[in-house]
């Protein structure tokens, strides 16, 4: 498939159709600052024509054997390993990643996911309660028709963990992936006819989300969101949503810390220190992007991490040597670096990075930002306490335990930590300490699918994971007799 100047679909009730207004947009390849393919500006009226269909598929697909829907996600997954590379090089293009983090994480991690789902869709059940005067069960039950909005970050990954489990509990779908990167879900909707997939089982619309995604939040017939984004996003959908008192799962924003004590493994901390701050330009939501070092290695270990981060290789995405691609959007590039910005006039001293990188070649006009470590502030500033979302980690020596989990407590956020020490106790002690909904000890992102996944405080509502995920997308209902 040729990606240039390619014109994007909606897939509605099995056919891949254009918005009803006729409107497009363009979407605009972050390596390059060129446009290259024409997203769907869907409405209301898309909305609806996509929940009719899900509303007539639904009966059929609810009462579809658990196996059968699990044979159909795992043929769609067969689908797009056959055809691995062509999304790994579209991931790429639409984001500006690297190739070989698209390759490693992204496209596989997205495959997963539907081969997760599948067979929690065989395994999911209810629970039974025995007593001498009574027997109780539960059933786990469908919605009907749900909705998924996805982000731009981590497209195809975040797009497949969202709508999988809501298939694999039996509900009919209306996906939204992000505006900015919408590409490998248009790729993936070209084959799910081929997966056997009926009509109307899974409706993928594009569009904006002041149009489409607020249409969707509002829509009196969707009863059940699951949304990836943004924190300021996610409270406007909550507010919405409560209203009419849908069920939403919100996974949101993170001002993670990075917490490294005196006594951690050195090469490990380091290179898990400098993964964690600029994974993916350091546009993921668990990033670490707050580093605390305790003050008697502070000196050595800021200098050692200051050598290891220049050493990343950025350039062209399709490069297969790059490490650091380009930031997803102008937009976002200018917000980024209005934070380093302020980062200065806050007092802080940028010690490595801290620029805009401009490339040679096709790339000349791509929103590249150097990874950038500043040192020097306080951690109640706003440089610490806001997300930036980018290649930016700030550096704040501790002393004790007590001292350093005050610090990271002090956000409006609570996503991840991670801590390296070799006292196990110590890592416990902080780990139960941490207001985080994850904690990594000696490690970062170290994911288990069946987990539980989700943050504390303005991060999120809910838990994401094998079997929390299908608890989402489904009703308990309970059924007692006397013995």
């Amino acid at each position: 498939m040729t990606l240039h100047n390619k014109k994007i679909m909606n897939f509605v009730n099995g056919e891949m159709v254009e918005p009803l207004s006729g409107q497009y947009f363009e979407t605009i390849e972050p390596a390059t600052g060129q446009p290259y393919a024409l997203v769907p500006d869907s409405n209301k009226d898309d909305l609806d024509r996509a929940v009719i269909a899900a509303q007539n598929a639904f009966p059929a697909w609810r009462d579809t054997p658990a196996e059968e829907r699990a044979a159909m996600m795992n043929k769609l997954a067969d689908l797009i390993d056959e055809r691995q590379d062509n999304f790994i090089q579209a991931e790429s293009k639409d984001n500006g990643k690297p190739v070989s983090l698209a390759g490693a994480l992204d496209i596989p991690r997205g495959t997963a996911n539907l081969r997760t789902f599948a067979d929690a869709a065989i395994q999911f059940k209810g629970d039974v309660f025995e007593k001498d005067t009574s027997y109780t069960y539960t059933l786990r039950q469908p919605f009907g028709v749900v909705a998924t909005i996805s982000p731009w970050n981590l497209p195809f990954l975040l797009f497949t963990w969202k709508f999988s489990p809501a298939l694999a509990a039996g509900n009919c779908v209306i996906a939204k992936p992000s505006e900015v990167t919408p590409m490998t879900a248009y790729m993936l909707s070209e084959l799910i006819n081929e997966a056997g997939f009926p009509p109307g089982v899974l409706n993928i619309l594009h569009g904006k989300g002041a149009n489409i995604g607020s249409a969707i939040t509002n829509h009196p017939d969707i009863p059940t969101i699951s949304f990836t984004g943004g924190t300021a996003t996610g409270i406007e959908i909550y507010t919405n949503a409560a209203k009419q008192l849908k069920k939403v799962s919100l996974e949101l924003g993170g001002k993670n810390p990075t917490i490294i004590f005196d006594d951690a493994e050195w090469d490990k901390a380091l290179e898990g220190a400098k993964t964690a701050a600029f994974a993916n330009q350091g546009q993921v939501c668990l990033c670490g992007s707050r580093l605390f070092i305790q003050d008697t290695i502070y000196d050595r270990f800021k200098a050692d991490f200051i050598k290891k981060v220049e050493t990343i290789k950025i350039g062209d995405p399709k490069d297969t040597n790059t490490q650091h691609g380009a930031t997803v959007s102008k937009d976002h590039m200018e917000k980024v670096l209005s934070y380093i910005a302020l980062a200065k006039e806050e007092g802080g001293t940028v010690l490595t990075g801290g620029n805009r990188r401009i490339l040679e070649g096709r790339c000349k006009d791509g929103y590249f930002i150097e990874p950038t470590v500043i040192d020097g502030l306080p951690h109640t500033c706003r440089t610490n306490r806001e997300e930036i979302f980018g290649p930016v980690v700030t550096l704040m020596p501790f002393s004790t335990e007590d001292e350093v989990i005050e610090m990271a407590n002090s956000t409006d956020y609570g996503l991840a930590a991670s801590v390296w020490t070799q006292d196990q106790n110590r890592a416990d002690r902080v780990a139960t300490r941490l207001e985080n909904g994850m904690v990594w000890q000696n490690c970062w992102n170290l994911r288990d699918l069946e987990a539980p996944f989700g943050g504390f405080k303005k991060s999120g509502i809910g838990r994401e994971g094998k079997w929390r995920a299908m608890q989402f997308f489904t009703q308990e209902k309970t059924i007692g007799r006397p013995r």
